[in-house]
């Protein structure tokens, strides 16, 4: 008989892609080819307990329950906002928390996935670097988000995914690609966009995959002076090294990176700034996310939210400089 181990001794198989999910279970496995199985199982059957897999001798599931997880995180809160987006606040094992986003966007839906808990970026405008630095999530953790909302949010067979929840995706980008390699099983990558602060040495290594998803950029600002002290990450890369790395990443036909613009009012958003915004990226196949600054009790009394007249102003300069739609 199996002696079972203790839930934070058995291995997590729900983020491994094939060869290392056959790899963590050659031990285990009668025979080879029950490896394909137990990865179909999980991801084009969306079992969730070994139990489940009735293809599997009875023997083999007991002794996989006992010695792997398919455990998803716990939700602990929902939180529903007015216009239509919910916030889930989930647990994991070792009791961190994070959070994951589900946003409806006229046809399409849209799950926000966050790659720690807490993040140690201390971004200016964001309350997740008042968390503290926190740690890396697993690839199945990652994984785990979405497949507890494919449970709980009724999601349409097809929607996308955006890594602009808790955490900087770049600072864990080996577990981001094997959650990735999964999640693609079932969802195409062209419906996936990782967003980061500017991170220049996970661009150019997210550069180096043979199948990327989509980058966005959080810019917040067309000069050093005011990205330093929006996002401290500048004073590593600052904005010349940041292009640089945009300008040489690849793109496939028609792909352009987003750049997330946060609108501050009277720091980042006259028309002097948009213009600046068009000198920085002229080299740089781009198009534009403009996002009016939402207020949090935790964040600085100097951020407002510009007016809608004036975020149409600034959107407008930019699309009459850029040539292009801003949305």
């Amino acid at each position: 008989m199996t002696a079972a181990a203790s839930p934070a001794a058995r291995q997590e198989l729900l983020g491994l892609p094939l060869p290392k999910l056959a790899a963590a279970l050659a031990d285990a496995l009668d025979r080879p080819f029950r490896a394909r199985q137990i990865y179909d199982a999980i991801h084009r059957r969306g079992a969730g307990d070994f139990g489940a897999m009735t293809d599997l001798p009875a023997a083999l599931r007991r002794t996989l329950a006992a010695r792997f997880s398919l455990d998803l995180p716990t939700l602990t809160e929902r939180i529903d906002s007015g216009d239509g987006t919910t916030k889930y606040l989930l647990r994991l094992a070792d009791g961190s928390s994070i959070e994951t986003v589900d946003i409806p966007e006229r046809s399409r839906r849209t799950l926000c996935l966050s790659s720690q808990a807490g993040c140690a970026l201390a971004c200016a405008f964001c309350v997740t670097g008042y968390w503290g630095a926190g740690r890396n999530l697993s690839a199945a953790e990652i994984v785990g988000q979405v497949r507890l909302l494919r449970a709980i949010a009724a999601l349409p067979d097809t929607f996308n995914l955006v890594f602009m929840g808790m955490g900087e995706p770049m600072l864990n980008l080996p577990a981001l690609a094997d959650a990735l390699e999964v999640l693609g099983e079932s969802l195409a990558l062209r419906r996936i966009t990782i967003s980061t602060a500017g991170v220049v040495p996970g661009i150019d290594e997210l550069a180096s995959w043979a199948r990327r998803p989509n980058l966005a950029v959080s810019l917040h600002a067309p000069d050093d002076e005011r990205r330093s002290r929006l996002m401290p990450v500048n004073r590593t890369w600052p904005l010349a090294e940041l292009v640089e790395a945009l300008a040489r990443f690849p793109l496939e036909p028609r792909r352009r990176i987003t750049i997330e613009y946060l609108l501050l009012e009277g720091f980042n958003d006259s028309s002097r700034d948009a213009d600046a915004l068009v000198r920085r990226l002229a080299r740089v196949p781009v198009k534009f996310n403009l996002i009016p600054f939402n207020p949090d009790p935790v964040l600085p009394d100097w951020m407002r939210r510009p007016g809608p007249e004036r975020v149409e102003v600034f959107r407008a300069r930019l699309e009459a400089r850029w040539r292009r739609t801003v949305t």
